[in-house]
């Protein structure tokens, strides 16, 4: 699973960065998390990404309700862009192992209805 925030973050706040650093590091220490990245446009340097890969989608929703995720990684995910920031792994590719294809999660016609009903409840 991919976690990608974006942020409009102004010249002058010299406080993002540390805080995305700390948000960073907390995460990545979550059971689960694969990876981190926290980086800035080289064509809009007011436009940062925090960018974090998980083992299961499970893993990233149990990370975020951990303490430390809530007290410094969630105040700086409530400035990202309002978009959405979760994605499925379709195919991976890696130096190591190649491609990887893996099946969505998600429903044939792209919804999100495997694992609950078309009114959402769970089955």
């Amino acid at each position: 699973m991919l976690v990608v925030t974006r942020y409009r973050v102004d010249r002058g706040d010299e406080a993002f960065a540390s805080d995305a650093e700390r948000a960073l590091a907390v995460l990545s220490e979550r059971e689960g998390c694969l990876g981190a990245v926290l980086g800035r446009s080289v064509d809009d340097p007011e436009l940062w990404t925090l960018t974090t890969t998980w083992r299961s989608v499970g893993d990233y929703r149990r990370a975020l309700s951990h303490y430390d995720v809530k007290v410094h990684a969630v105040p700086l995910m409530y400035r990202a862009i309002d978009e959405p920031s979760a994605y499925e792994d379709l195919l991976v590719w890696s130096a190591q192992a190649g491609s990887v294809r893996r099946p969505s999660d998600r429903g044939s016609d792209g919804g999100s209805d495997r694992g609950s009903d078309r009114h959402g409840a769970s089955r």
